[in-house]
């Protein structure tokens, strides 16, 4: 029997929930067979069963943390795989029993082990202890304390199968309910002193959720950050838009010509393209952009990065998002996605709100904001018309630039969104 220990996942790391199992007790495993998610501070990882055998017991149900070094799955001796022909067809028919088709095909016959009975038969002599070869029939017997020597098999031959024990579990349960009670009053919540209404809940913060909190924490307590804003009309950029899609071709989608003038922006103004060095004071400039995109997932905020996005085509960079959106919402983004992020872009008008000062991510110096685009009044020309609007928002670090530079770069995103085929033209 061999227990499998949560590794070191690197990182610095010391704990991981479990997210879902992906194994059950009872289960045959190979080497490196799939056996669980876990969720660290910076990712879901799959982990592989570094041994062969009958799964025997699972340390921790969804959503338990587990420290590093403590044990995760116990695997029981593979030998016990050789008879569970029934339960690998799914039928449930476990044999319990003497002898299996295995040993009159080897060759040989393998005498069948006594690896456990139900505790009110361990003082019965071995002759008249049913024995069990399945280990999942064994350990629901055994859990269950089910005498095995009171059944009668209903398989063939008389043999004891898995149904036999699950209806006497079921009889034995049946025989001793009680009658439901009446149900209690609720107990009052003991109220909290400072606003004198009960706790409604406590939900423990995940890993993931530390990090988040840690980040978001730092870049308030360290960045001097300050925030610009400017309306822009999007009615030729949504215009360009429609004009790439056809029937056989969907073109580019709005994040990914955002994208595009985002990278030619961050390319003219370095500044907002780095970090502060506080050790060494020093103010470093990236040569080459990674995009992070803050995205919204069952888990909570991530913010991806496109890797190279400056080297991309508009066609390379909407290929790229929809990856790392879909990765995202799967909870199978890699370390190095998450965390090679140079500049932020937050499209957080897809939920339905104009503006926000968002939170720079550390270390980071800067995050632009996009917010819904929705038909508004607007002077052209000198004429009222209804146009696309949208708010873009700047939140930078004023130790990198002054204000000159953002304002800057925010009017360059700005007309880009307004006169995208010109430019275009000078990309």
């Amino acid at each position: 029997m061999n227990t499998f220990l949560l590794p070191d996942l690197g990182e610095g790391l010391t704990e991981a929930e479990i997210v879902r199992w992906l194994v059950k007790v009872g289960d045959v495993v190979a080497v490196d067979t799939p056996i669980a998610e876990v969720e660290t501070a910076k990712s879901i990882v799959e982990l592989p069963s570094p041994y062969a055998g009958v799964i025997e017991e699972l340390h921790g149900e969804p959503g338990t943390t587990v420290p590093v070094g403590k044990p995760l799955i116990t695997v029981g001796d593979p030998d016990g795989a050789a008879y569970r022909q029934e339960e690998r067809a799914g039928s449930g028919n476990v044999l319990v029993g003497y002898g299996t088709v295995h040993a009159a095909a080897s060759g040989r016959r393998r005498k069948p082990r006594v690896s456990g009975t139900a505790p009110a038969a361990r003082n019965v002599p071995e002759n008249k202890v049913p024995l069990v070869i399945s280990p999942l029939v064994r350990r629901l017997a055994r859990d269950a304390e089910v005498d095995l020597r009171e059944l009668t098999g209903s398989g063939e031959g008389g043999l004891i199968v898995r149904r036999d024990v699950e209806q006497a579990i079921a009889a034995r349960v049946a025989a001793t309910q009680e009658p439901v009670a009446a149900p209690r009053p609720a107990v009052s919540e003991p109220v909290a002193p400072r606003t004198g209404l009960p706790e409604l809940r406590r939900v423990p913060m995940s890993g993931f959720r530390k990090a988040v909190v840690a980040t978001l924490s730092r870049s308030r307590a360290e960045i001097p950050e300050a925030t610009t804003w400017v309306d822009v009309d999007a009615t030729a950029l949504v215009e360009l838009r429609e004009s790439l899609r056809s029937a056989t071709d969907p073109g580019p989608g709005l994040l990914a010509l955002m994208a595009r003038f985002v990278v030619a922006g961050l390319l003219k103004y370095p500044e907002l393209n780095g970090y502060v060095d506080t050790e060494r004071e020093e103010l470093v400039q990236y040569d080459g952009v990674n995009l992070g995109l803050a995205a919204q997932t069952d888990r909570g905020l991530v913010v991806p990065a496109v890797a190279g996005a400056h080297a991309l085509t508009t066609r390379g960079l909407d290929a790229e998002i929809r990856r790392l959106t879909e990765s995202a919402r799967d909870g199978r983004l890699t370390q190095q996605e998450l965390t090679c992020g140079t500049f932020t872009l937050n499209n957080y008008g897809s939920f339905g709100v104009d503006g926000s000062a968002a939170i720079i991510n550390h270390p980071q110096v800067a995050i632009l904001g996009v917010g819904r685009i929705i038909d508004r009044p607007w002077v052209v020309d000198g004429e009222l018309a209804i146009r696309k609007l949208t708010q873009l928002s700047l939140v930078f670090d004023h130790r990198v630039c002054d204000g000159g530079t953002a304002a800057a770069f925010l009017r360059f995103v700005a007309d880009a969104f307004e006169n995208p085929a010109s430019a275009f033209a000078d990309l």
